[in-house]
């Protein structure tokens, strides 16, 4: 279609087309299929955690080489969360989506069978890039995918998929880790031939395609989500900018400060959250628990998030992102220093329960709220380069954590150190804008 064709059809917007459209049977299918996505992405980050005593003995290696492998996934994250995101306007969230898995199940794959610690290193840091894309695309292509109105309960309902994938990872470790931590590694890595079903199941995002010219094929997705086109409307992403280059990019004057913003609460945040998660079965084992009675302690704190996600989604749909994530941030901060200071079992549960109630949700939230901030040319990058920040955090995290146990930091020292870094993600909140009911531009 010519352009002086499109000037005689009448103009609407896809995010206009969300804001009139309602729930139905085909979101609920595509966002199963990405939540099984996003329990696989789970898995993976805390993967080796809970049979990091075996790697240890296996390899001969200490406790801080073993933070080392399991932070190395999300170092290797970094550069291919980078690397997907420099690609998804051209290739497509889904596409990012199935290309990613499948690469990381080939890498993942190999790596359990690694005959020693450096080459087992090498291969987790690789396959830990090409796991970068599905972390970066998850949550921003079920974003658009879904009516404005429930995107911000749907989102952070999606989340759920953390403590699944956790309790599944628990439960595999249980019964195979005793036999070979390799095993564990085997499954994990075999959890890749989801792609497929992302590959036959679900659509391409509607934004993406019509900024690629795809109008017909935009419209058709919108049909099987529940809302007719007209055959004589021309589809954009945003009216108002409908006359500008589409190739604005993150250089952007408007969208730099949010951006950065963006990247500077997610580190930190997200230090606060991997600091404690990753070494919280040492550190309850340090507290008197054995190993089955820390991995057990663990697995209830992630049934107790469940219901905190389902609070946070509702009360984000009601009251907006900003200040429930705020209320859900320093409820985690507080249950986390609870759990540092104490002196008995009652105060051990009840911090690391409230930690894990709150810290959760929070996430949910910000998974959402960092993709609706920023608009549709930028935010396939945009929340890659996001995620990449997360994923530094998380790298950096836990070997410092790791060498900080080794070195005989008292656990109410440790969790202060993490509690600092939340507490700077919370007050870069307040200067982020309000995104509930708004469509996505």
């Amino acid at each position: 279609m010519s352009k002086s064709d499109v000037t005689h059809l009448s103009t609407l917007s896809v995010g206009s087309a969300f804001n009139e459209m309602k729930l139905n049977r085909s979101h609920v299918l595509f966002g199963s299929i990405l939540f099984i996505t996003f329990v696989i992405e789970a898995w993976e980050q805390v993967g080796l955690i809970y049979v990091s005593n075996y790697l240890s003995d296996d390899f001969g290696v200490s406790m801080a080489q073993v933070g080392t492998a399991m932070g190395v996934v999300a170092l290797g994250m970094v550069p291919g969360s980078l690397l997907w995101g420099a690609f998804v306007e051209k290739l497509g969230k889904k596409n990012v989506a199935i290309y990613s898995l499948a690469a990381y199940g080939l890498f993942a794959l190999i790596a359990a069978l690694s005959p020693n610690f450096t080459l087992f290193v090498a291969l987790r840091f690789l396959s830990g890039v090409a796991f970068g894309g599905v972390y970066a695309v998850t949550f921003p292509y079920f974003m658009e995918l879904l009516p404005t109105k429930r995107r911000g309960q749907a989102t952070v309902a999606m989340s759920m998929g953390f403590p699944v994938g956790t309790l599944a990872c628990i439960g595999v470790s249980l019964a195979f880790g005793p036999i070979s931590w390799r095993v564990v590694a085997v499954v994990s890595a075999l959890a890749a031939i989801w792609a497929f079903a992302v590959w036959k199941l679900v659509p391409e995002s509607p934004y993406w395609l019509v900024k690629r010219g795809r109008d017909e094929d935009a419209k058709s997705v919108l049909t099987r989500l529940g809302f007719t086109v007209g055959h004589d409307q021309h589809l954009v992403v945003d009216p108002a900018e409908a006359h500008l280059d589409d190739k604005n990019t993150i250089k952007d004057v408007r969208i730099v400060p949010i951006f950065i913003l963006i990247l500077v609460i997610s580190f930190c945040y997200n230090w606060g959250y991997w600091g404690l998660q990753s070494w919280l079965p040492i550190m309850l084992q340090d507290k008197g628990l054995s190993v089955s009675g820390s991995l057990g302690f663990v697995a209830l704190s992630q049934l107790v998030a469940v219901p905190g996600y389902l609070l946070a989604a509702w009360t984000t749909r009601r009251w907006g992102r900003r200040w429930i994530f705020i209320i859900f941030a320093v409820g985690a901060t507080v249950g986390a220093l609870l759990f540092g200071t104490a002196q008995g079992s009652v105060q051990l549960y009840t911090g690391n329960l409230v930690f894990a109630f709150f810290i959760l949700g929070s996430w949910g939230i910000w998974n959402t709220w960092r993709g609706e901030a920023l608009p549709s040319k930028v935010r396939g990058f945009g929340y890659a380069a996001s995620s990449a920040a997360l994923l530094l955090a998380n790298a950096i995290a836990v070997p410092v954590v790791g060498a900080q146990l080794d070195a005989g930091w008292s656990t109410g020292g440790i969790v202060g150190s993490i509690a600092a870094f939340m507490v700077v993600a919370v007050i870069g909140t307040l200067f982020m804008p309000e995104t509930e009911g708004k469509a996505l531009r």
